[in-house]
């Protein structure tokens, strides 16, 4: 995998569904990542935070990572999320990924310590890329901070890229701020993927090649739509992201797992998509009919 390019357009950090006794529900898991694939997403990001990473076991995110693999979808097209608060924990899954032949690994801070130096941090990310030690390793850095309430400043993504240019090839910016992901995309060679689609056309138009968006599990054509029409048609962008915005911001008035898990359930008829695990909760029927009619399948 050395030299290999990470997925451009929309990647969907996608869902985990569980079975009602709370194992992880593997033939739906397989079945929507290659659902959402058919919808034109470029990658997949299994186990962000999307996917319920915090409440999935190690040897959880491995098997059926495995599986997917073995189904057929592309390792060049996933990018995992690997990082925990344990160093070894994370060089666990890191590895793992890295032999699979997956594209990347997309790995958080450790989230757990608070107040901690860029130098610390530095420590942290080095330690990651030279235990690991793996010529197929590429890293996207994952700064979400007020989730992680760990961030990754710009001056220390700088300094990892310039250390471990060969390996430190990426962040997702998901702290929501257009000048920080102006400042990340002006380090060189770095791919800047933002959260969310809402700063999708500003970023495609200065240099980042698409975005990594929860909402592509529920509105992924219309976020392929959008990208495409950001350079081949900025008149149509427009109408697009009003569109695409809408269901974003109506998913977000929600606790955004469960709801939509809920629309998936609707839409599919597998109430299976409704389970969460603990401690998120489902949402409520009232909340979910009111989340339905707002984005017009009520």
């Amino acid at each position: 995998m050395g030299g290999s390019v990470l997925p451009s357009g929309i990647l969907a950090p996608n869902l985990t569904p569980f079975e009602d006794d709370g194992r992880i529900a593997e033939a739906l898991y397989v079945a929507h990542a290659e659902h959402l694939l058919a919808q034109g997403c470029a990658g997949l990001i299994p186990f962000g935070t999307t996917g319920e990473a915090a409440s999935v076991g190690l040897e959880e995110r491995m098997r059926v990572l495995d599986r997917l693999v073995a189904a057929g979808v592309p390792a060049s097209r996933l990018i995992p999320g690997t990082g925990l608060t344990s160093l070894p924990d994370t060089v666990y899954l890191t590895r793992h990924a890295a032999e699979l032949g997956c594209a990347g690994v997309l790995v958080l801070p450790p989230f757990y310590f608070k107040s901690v130096s860029d130098e610390g941090l530095f420590a942290y990310f080095a330690r990651l890329v030279e235990t690991v030690g793996h010529p197929a390793l590429r890293v996207v850095l994952y700064h979400i901070p007020q989730v992680a309430g760990v961030g990754l400043s710009v001056p220390l993504v700088r300094r990892l890229r310039e250390a471990f240019p060969e390996t430190v090839v990426g962040i997702k910016d998901s702290s929501g701020d257009g000048a920080n992901t102006s400042a990340l995309l002006e380090i060189g060679g770095l791919t800047v993927y933002p959260g969310t689609e809402l700063l999708l056309p500003q970023a495609l138009a200065v240099g980042s090649p698409g975005c990594i968006t929860a909402t592509a599990n529920v509105n992924a054509p219309a976020l392929v739509r959008l990208a495409r029409l950001v350079h081949d048609d900025p008149g149509a962008a427009d109408t697009a992201f009003e569109d695409v915005r809408r269901v974003r911001l109506a998913v977000q008035a929600y606790p955004p797992i469960p709801a939509m898990k809920a629309l998936l359930a609707r839409r599919t008829g597998d109430a299976r998509w409704r389970n969460v695990r603990p401690p998120l909760e489902p949402l409520a029927q009232v909340q979910e009919e009111a989340l339905a009619e707002r984005i017009g399948e009520g």
